[in-house]
């Protein structure tokens, strides 16, 4: 045991001399008199110096100049008065120049006596610490200069929030425009003061209220559509409708809108003043359209009422002068002018939209095959008519004469514009507009039977196809044309209820579209029988009443019908031709006009004429449509109708059809 005690000893010793040197922390002893006595390996390694060159040198040596000043001002004195000082930083100088921060603890080792025997000198590395603290030092400085900005930032928004606060109120308060911002359910919550001016009403008398009490009655149902829309997306294209001012009057104003945060905020502007002046510019282009519809009409009537006229006169001369074989010449000339004067009004009814029509269901595939031939001929052999009929094609409810005699002529402007041959084609299709294709055609939405006709010929400019459509507008030579084909057809289609579109391109053809709307219901199928050759008479003596206020015309019908065999009886107007229709008088079938004096018009009369006899006939004869009157077209069983002029067979043979025909139910 005493033989291990030595050993023991000195075991201990070099552990001792081990965790000095290997420390974590750099150890250094200094005599009294602040030489360093002793340096452990690893306050060597820091400072970058061999520690045997450390040994005789002062710990002050080490430090940088401002470390020494605070060490020799501060530390030193507070060592040598209370014995020690624990963790004061300073800045050790390496080998290589380059500082090092410390924290250092000093304690002073006395003797028995109370001298000093040495300094214990403790260093800690604060590398990390002082990095940290200056890391720290810097964020609390970015804190401070972030909260200062922060400030200046809050007291800049509320300067900002204020001008924009006061330009919002000053754009809401100067705005022309009508301003609001509503409940979804239409209720006005806020309104700009220009609603005072423009149309006298006061903030309290509309905040709180829906809009839709100030909304015209005509405009409140699409108006009530285009609003609820509006909370399914943004309202950018300007809806116009009109509200109510103060005095009772209405203006016009175009909205645009979007629903944001559970708001409705809109703009009106007011379109009063633009709608006045668009509607004086269509007043005044009306009437240079009534101006130049007379100017060719007295132009052309002069013609013909010339050829109708000096007829009639070299007529009455050759029969006075005996030369009876040159009547029929002139007798011919004369009816030939009246047909085309009859032709000419026909097309300016149809223009107008105030034709007769007398539409069925009609399948148009069958009508345009069999109009195939007759248009070959009419155009001639050296342009082929090609025919691209739609599968399934749907009905048209339709006049399909007068269906026939546009195609006809849509048919004849093709072949005028291949001088040099070309190509026809007649297409029939289906179509169907949704809201998009319909305001690209600038067409109501819905389903439309389409009829084309398409031609290889020069085609035409813009600026032409633009006018297509005007009364006598012809890009025909002179004296090659009226005018009025393309004018009768868009007549024609818009009273039919649909449209016509024209696509033309200089060099590469035209191609001019009838839609007509689409009818639900099979076609009906027409039985025609051909006229005999001559005109059919009565049967058993057969009464017509004929109602006329045209004393010629009455005459005529008069004269007509008595050389035919029925017994005529004539009134001249309603009144007259009623108290016949209540009387006992035997009556197989009436004819009478549809505008007529006495207080009730041609279908009044025999409308009351039914209720004595319910089985009465009526042929209606007209110079143009008054479709109020007429049913717009929907005639009861046992009526028709023929347009006037008309020729003396084709009233003979209407009248016998007519008389032949079953009583109505």
């Amino acid at each position: 045991m005493d033989e291990a005690t030595p050993t023991s000893g000195v075991q201990e010793a070099d552990d001792l001399a081990d965790l000095f040197e290997n420390a974590p922390c750099g150890y250094a002893s200094a005599l009294p008199s602040g030489r360093l006595s002793k340096v452990n390996r690893t306050l060597a390694t820091w400072t970058g110096y061999p520690a045997g060159h450390l040994v005789g040198r002062r710990f002050l040596d080490l430090l940088t100049i401002a470390g020494k000043i605070y060490y020799e001002t501060h530390f030193a004195p507070l060592l040598r008065m209370q014995g020690f000082f624990n963790e004061v930083a300073l800045d050790l100088v390496r080998a290589d120049g380059r500082t090092l921060p410390v924290l250092v603890n000093a304690v002073v080792r006395r003797d028995e006596a109370g001298e000093i025997r040495f300094i214990r000198i403790t260093v800690f590395n604060a590398s990390d610490r002082r990095r940290y603290e200056r890391d720290l030092l810097a964020a609390r400085r970015a804190a401070d200069e972030a909260t200062a900005a922060l400030r200046d930032l809050n007291l800049t928004l509320e300067t900002r929030v204020a001008e924009r606060t006061a330009q919002r109120d000053r754009a809401w308060r100067l705005s022309q425009e009508l301003l609001i911002v509503a409940l979804p359910d239409g209720t006005l919550e806020s309104v700009n003061p220009t609603w005072a001016e423009l149309l006298g009403w006061r903030d309290d008398e509309l905040i709180g209220r829906s809009f839709a009490a100030y909304t015209h009655p005509d405009d409140l149902a699409a108006t009530l559509a285009a609003f609820a829309a509006i909370l399914e997306r943004p309202l950018t294209v300007p809806y116009e409708y009109r509200f109510r001012h103060k005095d009772g009057s209405y203006r016009s104003f175009a909205w645009t809108a979007a629903f944001e945060d559970g708001r409705v905020y809109a703009s009106g502007r007011d379109t009063t003043l633009e709608r006045e002046q668009a509607d004086a510019l269509r007043q005044s282009q009306k009437m240079e359209a009534v101006g130049q519809l007379t100017g060719g009409l007295a132009h052309d009537f002069n013609n013909l009422l010339a050829g109708i006229a000096g007829s009639l006169e070299m007529m009455q001369t050759r029969m006075r002068q005996g030369r009876v074989e040159d009547v029929a010449r002139y007798m011919a000339a004369a009816q030939g002018a009246a047909r085309r004067a009859a032709a000419l009004t026909h097309r300016l009814l149809a223009f107008s939209r105030r034709q007769t029509l007398d539409p069925r269901p009609t399948d148009v595939n069958r009508l345009v095959a069999g109009m195939h031939e007759l248009i070959q001929r009419t155009v001639g052999p050296g342009i082929p008519v090609e025919v691209a009929a739609g599968a399934r094609l749907w009905t048209a409810l339709v006049d399909a004469f007068q269906l026939e005699n546009a195609l006809l002529n849509l048919c004849i402007n093709a072949r005028d514009a291949m001088p040099d041959g070309g190509r026809i084609t007649v297409e029939t299709t289906n179509a169907r507009f949704d809201a998009r294709a319909a305001r690209q055609h600038d067409m109501p939405e819905g389903q439309y039977l389409a009829l084309c006709v398409a031609d290889t010929g020069t085609g035409m400019p813009p600026e032409v196809v633009a006018r297509v459509f005007e009364p006598f507008f012809t890009t025909k030579p002179m004296g090659a044309g009226t005018g009025l084909g393309l004018s009768m057809i868009y007549g024609f289609a818009k009273q039919s209820g649909g449209e016509v579109r024209v696509r033309s391109e200089v060099g590469a053809g035209t191609r001019v579209s009838i839609f007509l709307p689409r009818h639900h219901g099979d076609a009906e199928v027409e039985d025609k029988v051909a006229a005999g050759p001559a005109r059919p008479r009565s049967g058993q003596g057969e009464t017509v009443l004929v109602v006329d206020d045209e004393p010629t015309v009455r005459m005529l019908l008069a004269d007509i019908l008595e050389d035919l065999g029925y017994t005529a009886i004539e009134a001249s107007d309603s009144a007259a031709g009623l108290k016949l229709l209540q009387s006992d008088v035997r009556i197989d079938l009436l004819v009478t006009d549809v505008g007529l004096p006495g207080g009730m018009n041609g279908r009044q009369m025999a409308d009351a004429g039914r209720a004595r006899r319910p089985d009465l006939k009526v042929l209606f004869i007209t110079g143009y449509a008054e479709n109020a009157a007429l049913g717009e077209g929907h005639m009861a069983p046992g009526m028709a109708v023929v347009t006037k002029p008309f020729s003396v067979d084709a009233m003979a043979e209407r009248v016998r059809a007519m008389i032949e025909a079953p009583r109505p139910a």
